[in-house]
């Protein structure tokens, strides 16, 4: 406002008889102005809380173009002159952010540096194909170059339907060095489910393997837009599907630059991927990732997975799923090779990781099972004990002992989403070692503490918006903060408001906090049982039953009941060899170990519906129990 009043005062001053010459108010107008400094444009972040708002800076921004060089190629960047605002500190004063010393963050620059340092370098393996750093950055360039010939720019939305194969890594670079934001599609789905995705999220290309011609085929009879459609016939698992486009993706890849000048982000929360949720109530949320959230998560990744240099790494977790918890991204930082594999099988699991050393994989307890429980014949002795990271439900006691008896490291990990995969990791400690099997498995199911990426997490009474007591017994809702939180839910802001009310990420997961800090999940606030008044663990009742040594799996709802208002009633899947294993059996074995109001009143042996990731689909269970009701 000082700035304004000062003409009206000099004004004033002249009237009087002490105005300034014309040449001494340029001199003051001269030494207020700033020299010319090159800057970037301040980063546009999320909306902060109402107490945390930063003081904007009365700036005007002009601007013009500078040149950066990048390995010897040039870019081009927007640069402005911001003049100062009154009353900074000394450390703001021609301090200013410019092209030298700020530029956003981005995990493509990650792929550029392996290929640069290790070209050579073992990036990808398909089957009998493999190719080094040097082709992975060229491939990924090219198809950058190839759609950007088809007109594909800034904003712009490119779906994948894709198994875990080589296109799609390379889907993860080349699409976002165009600017354009990666819609990874989850490859389970039905064509209802895939059509508003491509509607929603307003797809102008389609990559999809051959294997899901068909689904898509249908798909695209239903959508509105109409996406050039590339298709992947994959020479290492030749597919019958009848074509559905003319396009070849491998020569559509030719006809691209392997040397093509892409760009970084003009700011770093541009967008660079957009994943759908589950959609079990209602259509699905689009959930948008940006450029500095998935620079943080690799090198959270990095750390929170014991990643040396140069690890090898199994593709078990889907890349469709939170970008493959941003492991596309995070291979990069340590120049580590990605081993793919388009169908979770036992025997493919076992070989790979015997012939190709793998050091690492992801996955659900889905997968955990597949391997403790695979036949004699199909299993090949580990050279090494490989690490494996899992999240969803903890990981029942007996299944990191087979899994631990079978050379299996398994760290817990938590995470949504809307937070790019996993943000929480159950930070092992070497004195927890000298527990009794037990207690180990204790510590080892709970989720853990905040990925060093992610700013805050807190267990929290959702009404008062108050951290809960850290006594291990009292519930709250678990709620994130930080870079690793999506920007939001696409076209919904109703839905995004919602989730970030309070200046937290709201996960819906209950919780406790324990007195160490670690958080342990107690159920999501939709799968809480309230029976007589008395709130029952879904999850407490599910490891009491996976405890038990014929039961393969377990999920437990609510169902409802005229004198509890609901009890709590068991699906369960049993062991290979556990048919003699009745209900009563089970229920005996629940009165056993938990309190009696705790305990299944009915039990239903069936296969679990499971998510394409290997996630109990409760939803389902959940209409088949009322129905029972």
């Amino acid at each position: 406002m000082a700035a304004r009043k000062a003409p009206a005062k000099r004004a004033r001053a002249k009237k009087k008889g002490h105005g300034a010459s014309k040449k001494s108010t340029k001199r003051a107008r001269a030494a207020a102005t700033p020299a010319k400094v090159l800057a970037k444009p301040a980063v546009r972040g999320p909306a902060k809380p109402a107490a945390k708002i930063a003081r904007k800076p009365a700036a005007v921004l002009r601007t013009r173009k500078a040149h950066i060089r990048r390995n010897g190629e040039a870019a081009l960047r927007r640069a402005v002159r911001p003049k100062p605002a009154l009353g900074r500190s000394p450390y703001d004063a021609d301090l200013e952010r410019n092209p030298a010393n700020y530029q956003p963050l981005t995990p493509l620059t990650f792929l550029e540096r392996a290929a640069s340092v290790f070209p050579h370098r073992k990036a990808v393996v398909h089957g009998r194909t493999s190719y080094d750093y040097a082709t992975f950055y060229a491939r990924a360039r090219r198809l950058a170059s190839a759609l950007a010939r088809r007109g594909i720019r800034k904003g712009d939305t490119v779906s994948a339907m894709l198994a875990n194969t080589p296109p799609m890594l390379e889907a993860h670079y080349g699409v976002p060095m165009t600017g354009a934001v990666l819609n990874a599609l989850n490859t389970r789905l039905d064509p209802p489910a895939l059509a508003f995705m491509l509607d929603h999220g307003e797809a102008k290309v389609l990559i999809t393997d051959r294997e899901f011609s068909e689904i898509i085929r249908e798909t695209l009879s239903l959508t509105k837009v109409k996406p050039l459609v590339i298709e992947y016939d994959d020479p290492e698992f030749p597919k019958l599907g009848a074509s559905i486009s003319d396009i070849d993706y491998e020569e559509f890849l030719a006809a691209g630059d392997p040397e093509f000048s892409w760009r970084g982000p003009d700011d770093e929360w541009d967008a660079i991927a957009l994943n759908y949720t589950s959609g079990t109530t209602g259509d699905p949320k689009g959930v948008v990732f940006h450029h500095r959230g998935a620079a943080l998560m690799a090198y959270g990744n990095v750390l929170s997975a014991t990643l040396s240099r140069h690890p090898i790494y199994l593709w078990t977790l889907p890349m469709f799923h939170c970008n493959g918890w941003c492991f596309p991204w995070t291979l990069s930082v340590v120049a580590g090779t990605h081993v793919c594999l388009r169908w979770v099988r036992a025997k493919p699991i076992f070989d790979l990781l015997a012939d190709e050393n793998v050091t690492h994989l992801c996955g659900a307890p889905i997968v955990m099972s597949t391997l403790v429980n695979a036949k004699p014949e199909d299993r090949r002795e580990l050279p090494h004990r490989v690490e494996f990271i899992t999240a969803a439900a903890p990981p029942p006691e007996s299944v990191l002992a087979a899994m631990a008896e079978a050379g299996f490291n398994v760290t817990h990990v938590y995470g949504l989403t809307e937070t790019y995969g996993p943000a929480v990791v159950n930070e092992w400690k070497s004195d927890w070692e000298s527990l009794d099997k037990h207690a180990r498995a204790a510590k080892k199911a709970r989720q853990g503490v905040r990925y060093h990426a992610l700013d805050a997490l807190a267990v929290v009474d959702p009404e008062t918006m108050e951290p809960v007591p850290a006594d291990g017994t009292t519930l709250g809702e678990v709620m994130f903060r930080g870079s690793i939180v999506m920007k939001g839910y696409l076209k919904n802001p109703k839905a995004t408001r919602e989730a970030f009310a309070g200046g937290w990420f709201h996960s819906g997961d209950l919780g406790v906090m324990h007195p160490d800090g670690y958080v342990q999940l107690k159920d999501r606030s939709k799968d809480i049982i309230i029976s007589g008044g008395e709130n029952i663990s879904s999850i407490e009742v599910e490891d009491t039953l996976t405890k038990h040594p014929g039961v393969l799996l377990a999920a437990v709802v609510a169902r409802p009941d005229e004198k509890w208002g609901e009890t709590p009633c068991a699906f369960v899947e049993r062991k290979l060899g556990a048919e003699h294993l009745s209900a009563e059996d089970l229920i005996a074995w629940c009165r056993q170990h938990l309190a009696h109001y705790k305990c299944p009143r009915h039990i239903v042996f069936c296969e679990l519906p499971k998510t394409s990731t290997g996630k109990i689909q409760k939803f389902k269970l959940r209409d088949q129990a009322k129905a029972a009701g």
